[in-house]
């Protein structure tokens, strides 16, 4: 299959490197420089390179801000029964894109990135496929995943979106917190250095990737559910209520089992 893969960073780079040995792959990014760093694929800078190369596939891996403007700007020089796919953790505004696109679709999101992720061994990582797309295109994801031993979950668009509010935001926010309040610790903990870890990882991301996972509708009544926990667990710590921190305790401990 002829497979083009829109955008060079990270998660572009890992999609050509698993797929372009079976594929013929194709990478195109506006910054040349980017191009540096994909091997085994045809590196493309414009326009008219993806029409020569007629892809039947097309993988959008650029940032999330420009997911949709992305597809827009290669759209006119795709072939008429090319698929077009995106692994946004995002799918804001994706459902009606797709729908007017008149082109064939599917939508994933592979729910690891290069940061925590051990790109060698995904076993214990997840993807989702959205139910709302091209058959043919769900089943070359659902190969393609279950190649990488990821578990795979499929959720229409809607539903994506409530899993990222809940899986996504909570720690997001709780990260953001540790990290507003904490001071430099001369001999930091193991518990500290480990929340540190995942700050310094968290915050290395993309700024509007962050907005826009926050900004999702569904995250606000997530982050209300924290602001309640905090508001009870500080009284809980301002009385010495041992009584109540054991039954705090006991209730979070069945939340984690």
């Amino acid at each position: 299959m002829r497979i083009l893969i829109l955008g060079a960073g990270k998660m572009g780079s890992f999609f050509t490197d698993i797929l372009s040995f079976q594929h013929e792959t194709a990478v195109f990014d506006v910054n040349p420089h980017q191009l540096r760093f994909v091997y085994n694929t045809y590196r493309y800078t414009t326009l008219e390179e993806i029409k020569e190369f007629e892809p039947e596939l097309v993988i959008n891996a650029v940032t999330v801000k420009y997911t949709l403007e992305a597809f827009r700007q290669v759209l006119p020089v795709l072939p008429k029964d090319c698929i077009i796919s995106d692994i946004a953790s995002v799918k804001t505004g994706l459902k009606r894109f797709y729908e007017e696109s008149g082109f064939r679709y599917v939508s994933t999101h592979p729910m690891f990135g290069p940061t925590f992720a051990s790109l060698n061994n995904l076993s214990s990582e997840n993807a989702i496929i959205i139910s709302e797309g091209d058959h043919l295109g769900k089943v070359f994801f659902k190969d393609l995943y279950q190649s990488l031993k990821l578990n795979i979950f499929e959720y229409t668009f809607d539903e994506h979106d409530e899993t990222v509010a809940y899986s996504l935001s909570i720690p997001f926010v709780s990260t953001f917190v540790f990290a507003a309040v904490m001071k430099h610790q001369e001999a930091p903990g193991t518990t500290f250095k480990k929340h540190m870890a995942i700050a310094k990882g968290l915050l290395n991301e993309d700024d509007y990737l962050l907005q826009e996972i926050l900004f999702n509708p569904r995250t606000p009544s997530q982050v209300e559910n924290i602001r309640v926990e905090l508001k009870q667990l500080l009284e809980i710590i301002t009385n010495k209520d041992a009584e109540g921190m054991k039954k705090y305790l006991t209730k979070i401990r069945e939340k984690i089992k």
